[in-house]
């Protein structure tokens, strides 16, 4: 009976510590690349460009505070794609 709950131990120890796993998100520009069409012109966002965005979304406030990137991200066409990909502007 030890023997089973050692086991049942270990098997939940590991089962948990995989669902508090989460995956960073590693903060780039150029994995906004899929935007940069959408941003530099007036036509609309891929589903590319507005899963990136949403995935890029917990960078957005280290964008803007970066003063080559600022202007990218607060121009209008950055909004527009922005709003129409649901993303929200980040208030930091």
């Amino acid at each position: 009976m030890k023997k089973s709950s050692f086991f049942i131990a270990i098997f939940l120890v590991l089962f948990l510590g995989e669902l508090l796993v989460t995956d960073a998100v590693t903060c780039s520009v150029t994995e906004l690349t899929p935007c940069a069409a959408a941003i530099t012109s007036s036509q609309p966002p891929s589903s590319a460009c507005c899963s990136k965005l949403r995935e890029q979304k917990p960078c957005l406030c280290g964008y803007l505070k970066n003063p080559n990137l600022r202007p990218y991200v607060n121009s209008p066409n950055a909004q527009r794609v922005a709003k129409t990909c649901g993303v929200p502007t980040p208030n930091c």
